[in-house]
């Protein structure tokens, strides 16, 4: 399943229903939960540790004055061309607003 976040701050109870396999997408401010030394880094890697795969869109990275090379190891900066393929990949995807 691909899981779409733009929820913040990120919360607990949303990793709680991913599956190990799941492909998880950063968008809007949850890009900033993806940088080293963040409160809620905890929670990506435990969806790291669980093999999610996390993706934080490279735009809003950038729109927040973020660096990609800042992200927590494992996170990948995607387009929207990636993020498209993972549409297509994933036949369910849940979005959390």
């Amino acid at each position: 399943m691909l899981h779409l976040l733009s929820q913040a701050p990120l919360q607990a109870e949303l990793f709680e229903r991913m599956a190990p396999g799941d492909d998880i997408v950063l968008l809007d401010a949850t890009v900033c939960s993806a940088l080293r030394g963040h409160r809620d880094n905890r929670l990506l890697q435990r969806a790291l540790d669980r093999s999610c795969k996390l993706y934080a869109m490279r735009d809003m990275v950038a729109a927040h004055g973020l660096a990609a090379d800042r992200l927590l190891p494992g996170i990948e900066a995607i387009d929207y061309a990636g993020l498209v393929e993972l549409t297509v990949k994933h036949p369910a995807i849940h979005s959390w607003c």
